[in-house]
């Protein structure tokens, strides 16, 4: 009884994980899955973009990266396709979207943004980055094969806040920062799944089967040179 009050009472575990999502794959929902049970959330947030402010525009249009997303997700427990980006006009700012976030779950929630290896090195270059510290947990998916010194700025901005584990970065509802490997690290890239849709290739095994089935009926991301 005394294990099922203190679960009870714990402060909810939330996360966020944006990006264009173009077209979402096995990638990013076995990263998902991973994130949940390394970080023990009760909820994680896949936010699609609609126009990133450091990105080129996705190929095809919100709603239908929407649709993909929630095809891939289907009945996986915690995962949430989150359209919340779509309702605003001008770029997709994580900063608005944390707020967001932050407002709903209650200022004891541990709220955690999680972004990839290439994303977090340009971390300096986005929108007000010391906010996103003040609303969130950061958590960064270590790529083990990139070993290059972080940039001053970078540096900077991290100073203080790294921590060496699950438990010190959810001590705190925000401010902190942790690296972490996940397990399979699927190297999969949307680039290549859009290239070898845009040539009528195979992308079996690459994307949830009900993903690949709608994106194949509906002749998305096929070269418009090609015959349906």
């Amino acid at each position: 009884m005394a294990r099922f009050v203190a679960e009870a009472s714990r402060p909810r575990r939330i996360a966020m994980l944006g990006g264009t999502f173009d077209p979402v794959h096995l990638g990013h929902l076995r990263s998902a899955v991973e994130l949940q049970e390394a970080l023990g959330l009760d909820h994680l947030h896949m936010v699609p973009a609609a126009r990133s402010p450091l990105r080129d525009s996705p190929r095809i249009a919100p709603e239908e990266r929407l649709a993909l997303l929630r095809l891939g997700i289907g009945d996986t427990p915690g995962l949430v396709a989150d359209a919340r980006e779509f309702g605003r006009s001008g770029p997709s700012y994580t900063a608005d979207t944390l707020a967001e976030l932050r407002d709903e779950y209650g200022q004891a929630a541990r709220l955690v943004m999680v972004l990839g290896h290439d994303a977090f090195m340009r971390l300096p270059e986005w929108r007000h980055p010391h906010r996103l510290f003040e609303l969130a947990n950061l958590v960064v998916i270590d790529r083990p094969d990139h070993e290059a010194p972080l940039p001053q700025a970078l540096s900077e901005l991290l100073a203080g806040r790294e921590v060496d584990g699950v438990a010190d970065l959810m001590a705190s509802p925000h401010g902190h920062l942790l690296r972490l490997t996940l397990p399979s690290r699927m190297a999969i890239s949307a680039t290549e799944i859009r290239r070898r849709l845009a040539e009528g290739e195979s992308v079996r095994y690459l994307l949830p089967e009900a993903v690949e089935s709608h994106l194949l009926a509906h002749g998305l991301y096929r070269s418009r040179s090609r015959p349906r």
